[in-house]
């Protein structure tokens, strides 16, 4: 009987591990990037193509879902399209619900999509060219339309909606000894005074989704902070891309997090010992000649952030002579896709990059620009403790 009960208690205690995969995937999935030269701007025309289900691109970007399989994942440049059914939904329901190329259907009962700051338009000329064309460089954050670069998270574990905080409308100047943008011929501040008054942080959104599995709840913690390039002297873009970041760094620091409101009034971030898991595109490589010191740092250097690992790929290694490539997660060069959990409450199984070998029959979903994403996949197998 003895034997028998400590037998029991071994295989429920195995029973209640439970690996938890979940990832990030840049997707390029917005208007642009089906658009042909010549062709004008059509902003529905993402809607227009989840519908039938046929576009090959948007087939192998599925087909790389179903073969990962994350649990959670969250999905960038995915456009804000305000009607599940003619978004989010759609794509679930025509690609991902459809086996692709003879993979496993993979289903997610819950999805959370909101409003971003992309192609917000302002009546401000925020990138100082003399013009105020409302969007692209002059709207909140830099879109040719609404919801351009949006962002979707896919759940196969409820979502607490009550709870859910974003910090879309948190203003630039409300951060404590933010990165200061000056215009280097006059030395004065590059955003005028009104301007700065009304200028967002974030360029699309921060999102804190707690997401409940069996019992066990972890903050998924979604961003995608504007790239630090198309810009000037002024390194506007730089200096947001750093201050993006440090947001996210300051939410899951108590100590930090006074300063922060979110879109419901509600102040703080995190509190102690809460398990939570940072995904994005980040547009911040930890080294190489794209490496911006003490950007990425921010979280990798956390004393709440568990950074000790590095996800990797074939493809990655065979893609630059650089020995860092193996964790490159971009095809232009760069680790900037990340999933980093809390050092509290989480212990990391394995990860990885989706990015196989120019040898492996898997290629064709990588070999190109339009055949996904100029973004791989990356993902962690966690465990809830």
């Amino acid at each position: 009987m003895k034997f028998i009960s400590i037998a029991f208690l071994f295989m429920a205690s195995f029973a209640s591990a439970q690996t938890l995969r979940v990832a990030t995937f840049n997707v390029s999935m917005e208007a642009t990037n089906y658009q042909q030269q010549g062709e004008p701007l059509d902003p529905e025309k993402l809607s227009k193509l989840l519908q039938d289900g046929q576009h090959q691109q948007i087939k192998n970007i599925a087909e790389i879902i179903q073969r990962v399989r994350p649990d959670v994942i969250l999905l960038n440049e995915f456009d804000y399209i305000a009607e599940p059914e003619k978004g989010v939904l759609a794509f679930m329901n025509n690609y991902l619900d459809k086996s692709q190329h003879g993979q496993q259907p993979i289903s997610y009962p819950y999805f959370y999509i909101a409003p971003v700051n992309t192609g917000l338009p302002t009546r401000f000329d925020l990138d100082n060219d003399g013009k105020k064309s409302r969007y692209a460089g002059d709207a909140q954050g830099f879109g040719l339309y609404e919801g351009q670069y949006g962002m979707v998270v896919l759940s196969k574990y409820p979502i607490k909606n009550s709870q859910v905080r974003t910090l879309q409308n948190f203003l630039w100047k409300d951060m404590p000894n933010y990165k200061k943008t000056i215009a280097p011929k006059s030395n004065s501040p590059f955003y005028h005074a009104d301007e700065w008054q009304v200028l967002r942080l974030s360029s699309k959104s921060h999102w804190d989704l707690p997401i409940d599995v069996n019992g066990k709840v972890f903050h998924f913690l979604a961003m995608h902070p504007t790239p630090p390039v198309f810009d000037g002297e002024e390194d506007r873009n730089g200096n947001r891309n750093h201050d993006e970041i440090r947001l996210m760094a300051d939410y899951i620091d108590p100590k930090r997090s006074e300063y922060i409101y979110d879109d419901s009034g509600v102040n703080g971030g995190l509190k102690a010992k809460t398990r939570f898991v940072i995904a994005g595109d980040l547009n911040a490589a930890d080294q190489g000649d794209k490496h911006r010191p003490g950007v990425i740092e921010q979280l990798l250097e956390s004393h709440y952030v568990f950074s000790a690992f590095e996800p990797v790929s074939k493809g990655g290694k065979q893609h630059s002579e650089a020995q860092y490539s193996r964790s490159y997660t971009a095809h232009w060069g760069a680790r900037v896709d990340y999933v980093l959990p809390s050092k509290y409450g989480v212990r990391v199984l394995d990860s990885g990059v989706f990015w196989p070998s120019s040898t492996d029959p898997l290629y064709r979903l990588v070999e190109s620009r339009h055949a996904s994403s100029d973004h791989r996949l990356v993902w962690l197998d966690l465990e809830l403790k």
